[in-house]
């Protein structure tokens, strides 16, 4: 299948779906100018499209056959300084269902075509307003919900991370050339491209390609949510806990002890950082087979989980009994990357709560009363002290899974150039490595496109975009 793009114009609802105040329709392509001309009739006199000044915004009525669809105000984005780069409109319409559709309906019989999903960002990036790396920080930027995942986003659309792989590519691109220039003399036994600057040029760009590739822990953290592990005996106020902690009714909750069976999940900002609260079922020995799966997912969300809420019973539970169960959970979790904080629940059963958590318990320690809704300020503190997700604006974060991959794709051929090199393999041989390497770095930013992985980027986005 070949990724050809339409020379057809485009029209879509660029706004959610549903009624609000306003609504935007977009249309791209040739013809853009030609339609809007037909079914606008501005409030003044009238008017050539081709002729405005590029950003121009008009106010009129939009008439069909006779028929006044609605006072509509029209945005004009001429080639080559538009989103897609073909002359633009954007018509702002009152926010009806029914007018939405009726004016996609006119821009239809007019000569404009429906949208495919992410058809607009496509042309942009053939048209080469955008690189395939900062096409999909479109998308991201859509979905963030977070400060931290807008901030991520905003610098790969900037440009930020497709500048740090086109000067990676650039550097070894005028290397893998000198390499070339060597094939075509190789009768004369001559060196163009100094082994020893090769050796330093690729320790730079593997020291690069690394340093992307392990930031992406913290960038699929930022983008996807810290998970949160809400653990504990049956009872204890775990899903009484992650109610109080989103300010929801989420969990089921009972006096009966293994009332949760399954985890539950939701999702919850502090601060703006997302957290994905998991509410997971009671430890404790059962006989029930439903119950027993539910616990043994308890313990693979432990191990998924980058903090623990380790709730207990501070009114039932003794302090020789919680730091002996503390002993336990850090044996079987046995990662010391993982940050446990013990939630000390059911103070309102107490006539006093104890002071100092750390010398009774030697961890981070938050007494709260679930019930009540009493510290969980405090313990939302303490979570969001447990991350550190300060992101710079210039930093480049990877967040992408297939970013992800074509690097390690790329370090394992740097490594093959870094062999080849040791091993003294011929010119021909180190190109083919370099040249894998070339393409790999290539497929992030769309130099080097696959007309699959196009289809599979654009046809995520809405329609619309």
């Amino acid at each position: 299948m070949t990724f050809n793009l339409s020379e057809e114009t485009i029209c879509a609802i660029a706004t959610p779906s549903g009624i609000g105040a306003i609504s935007i329709i977009r249309i791209s392509g040739k013809k853009t100018f030609q339609i809007i001309e037909r079914i606008f009739k501005p409030r003044s006199k009238k008017i050539i499209f081709s002729d405005l000044k590029p950003f121009s915004i008009i106010y009129g009525h939009l008439i069909f056959e006779n028929e006044i669809i609605d006072e509509v105000l029209v945005s004009v984005f001429k080639t080559p300084n538009s989103y897609t780069g073909e002359n633009c409109i954007e018509i702002s319409c009152h926010g009806s269902i029914y007018i939405q559709h009726k004016i996609l309906e006119i821009l239809i019989k007019c000569g404009a075509v429906l949208a495919k999903p992410g058809e607009f960002t496509m042309r942009a990036f053939f048209n080469g307003k955008l690189d395939l790396s900062q096409a999909e920080a479109v998308a991201d930027l859509i979905s963030s919900s977070s400060q931290s995942a807008h901030k991520v986003a905003i610098n790969q659309l900037r440009g930020g991370f497709s500048n740090d792989i086109k000067k990676l590519r650039t550097e070894l691109l005028d290397f893998a050339s000198l390499i070339e220039l060597e094939l075509d003399f190789s009768e004369e036994d001559v060196e163009f491209a100094d082994r020893k600057k090769l050796n330093i040029l690729i320790e730079n760009i593997k020291n690069e390609v690394n340093k992307l590739i392990n930031s992406y822990k913290l960038g699929n953290v930022i983008k996807t949510g810290i998970p949160v592990a809400i653990i504990g005996k049956t009872n204890v106020g775990k899903s009484t806990l992650l109610n109080a902690i989103i300010n929801e009714d989420k969990a089921i909750v009972s006096e009966i002890p293994g009332t949760t069976r399954d985890s539950i999940e939701d999702t919850f900002v502090i601060n703006g950082v997302i957290f994905r609260f998991i509410d997971t079922a009671g430890l404790r020995d059962s006989e029930d087979e439903i119950e027993q799966i539910g616990i043994s997912r308890t313990y693979e969300n432990i191990k998924k989980a980058s903090i623990i809420l380790y709730v207990v019973d501070i009114a039932e539970t003794t302090v020789d009994e919680i730091n002996n169960n503390i002993k336990d959970l850090k044996n079987i979790i046995a990662d010391e990357s993982k940050k446990i904080i013990l939630v000390a629940n059911k103070i309102d059963k107490l006539v006093d709560v104890p002071k100092g958590g750390k010398q009774l318990f030697e961890m981070e320690t938050v007494f709260v009363s679930a019930k009540r809704k009493e510290n969980i300020h405090l313990l939302s503190e303490v979570i969001l002290k447990a991350v550190n997700l300060n992101v710079g604006n210039d930093e480049t974060i990877v967040t992408n899974i297939r970013h992800y991959e074509a690097l390690l794709n790329a370090s394992d051929s740097i490594l093959n150039i870094v062999k080849g090199v040791e091993n003294g393999i011929s010119g021909d041989l180190l190109s083919i490595d370099i040249h894998q390497t070339l393409y790999y770095l290539g497929e992030i930013t769309g130099q080097v496109t696959v007309d699959e992985i196009l289809e599979n980027i654009f046809s995520k986005f809405c329609i619309g975009k």
